[in-house]
């Protein structure tokens, strides 16, 4: 691990963050429905994006620091 950056931790609350919004994200569609037009781009493309990609982050990193 570097020797500034996060911690396990770090990287752990990161990742059940991200499942966490991406699992609220999930839920808001069940319940509202699929958004039609530019919402559907904000609420899935967008929010989609961050907290699917801090959670495939959040992982690598993760097991980067098991090999270490």
């Amino acid at each position: 691990m570097a020797k500034y950056g996060p911690g396990r931790a770090e990287w752990r609350f990161r990742l059940i963050a991200s499942l966490c919004g991406l699992a609220a994200m999930i839920g808001a569609l069940a319940y509202r429905g699929i958004p039609t037009g530019p919402a559907f781009v904000e609420v899935v493309g967008i929010a989609g994006l961050f907290f699917g990609g801090t959670a495939v982050l959040s992982l690598i990193n993760l097991r980067k620091s098991d090999r270490d």
